[in-house]
């Protein structure tokens, strides 16, 4: 099977640069952790918290780690780190369940799931030992994407011991999986998005969030707030979907919000997994220098569309 798009670009780039968010000092934890785990690996890992990108970086940094063949490892210069982080190793299988990816058939994954043609591909493949002499290792992408058939067939792989083999589950939060799954990992929690929202940004940031707040439930207030010149630039934006991913994981476990986890809460796990996926698109779209405005645009619109439709569905009133 050949590279992905996404595979080609990160192979062009130095292993350095593509887990540079990994290495961030927020992680320092996390990265210790990993170096008391990866003397006795657990044979499934589930790491929460932290991007979507962090996520990603700091499996590929595990991947890294367990397979170095140098010492202090992972050394980034060996040939098992360059193939692990670049995702061009034969021991790396990468499942992403984001929509829009390439999926593991090398078709795009337009449904943003993880299918269960996949992992029963995947067992047929785990009962041959690894190509190298180390570890394979089995890369799920934001974990919650798993339908329940995909995550029941998981489940099979995970009950056998597979000494060769590393399963790494990737999720915003443990919450969003099935408890079996769960109970079969050793969590690894990274520091949470929100640490990043410098308080210089703290009023303004409120502020937006009681307009979305408002627009989700009346549909009203925000396109004059972003029409106006000036009122929200690049980084603002930015700190506001970190807020909103925040607040969403505040719906989802519990945990005491603002007015945003009170709605969130509100609506289903499906739309709440859809507003997740809304969420990383934002971010996206930012990175890809689209107008912020725009952006926020966007986010309040499916904000009030998820809002009706969950609504509808329910015949209970999201308010």
């Amino acid at each position: 099977m050949g590279m992905s798009k996404d595979q080609v670009t990160q192979s062009a780039l130095e292993p350095h640069d593509i887990i540079a968010p990994s290495l961030d000092a927020r992680h320092a934890r996390v990265r210790g952790f990993i170096e008391q785990l990866a003397e006795d690996p657990p044979q499934v890992v589930l790491f929460e918290g932290g991007t979507a990108d962090e996520r990603e970086a700091v499996a590929l940094y595990w991947a890294a780690r367990l397979n170095c063949v140098n010492s202090p490892a992972p050394c980034l210069e060996c040939s098992a780190c360059r193939q692990m982080i670049t995702k061009s190793s034969r021991d790396l299988f990468f499942f992403d369940g984001r929509a829009g990816s390439i999926g593991f058939d090398g078709e795009p994954n337009n449904t943003g799931t993880i299918k269960i043609e996949w992992i029963r591909e995947l067992r047929s493949i785990l009962g041959e030992p690894p190509r190298s002499e180390k570890k394979r290792v089995v890369v799920l992408f934001e974990a919650q994407s798993l339908s329940i058939a995909s995550a029941n067939a998981l489940l099979k792989s995970l009950e056998e011991p597979r000494p060769n083999t590393s399963f790494l589950l990737l999720a915003p939060q443990r919450e969003r999986l099935l408890p079996t799954l769960v109970s079969r990992s050793w969590v690894v929690t990274l520091a949470w998005p929100t640490g990043e929202t410098s308080s210089a940004f703290s009023d303004d940031v409120h502020e937006w969030s009681d307009v979305l707040a408002n627009f989700m439930v009346e549909g009203t207030g925000l396109l004059a707030k972003t029409g106006t010149r000036g009122a929200l630039d690049a980084p603002l934006a930015t700190y506001l979907i970190v807020h909103c991913q925040h607040e969403l994981a505040n719906a989802i476990t519990g945990r005491k919000g603002g007015e945003l986890a009170r709605l969130f809460a509100q609506l289903d796990m499906g739309r709440q997994r859809k507003l997740d996926e809304v969420l990383s698109e934002c971010q996206d779209s930012l990175n890809a220098l689209v107008s912020p405005p725009l952006v926020i645009d966007w986010l309040g619109t499916k904000l009030y569309l998820l809002a009706k439709f969950a609504a509808k569905s329910s015949g209970r009133i999201i308010r």
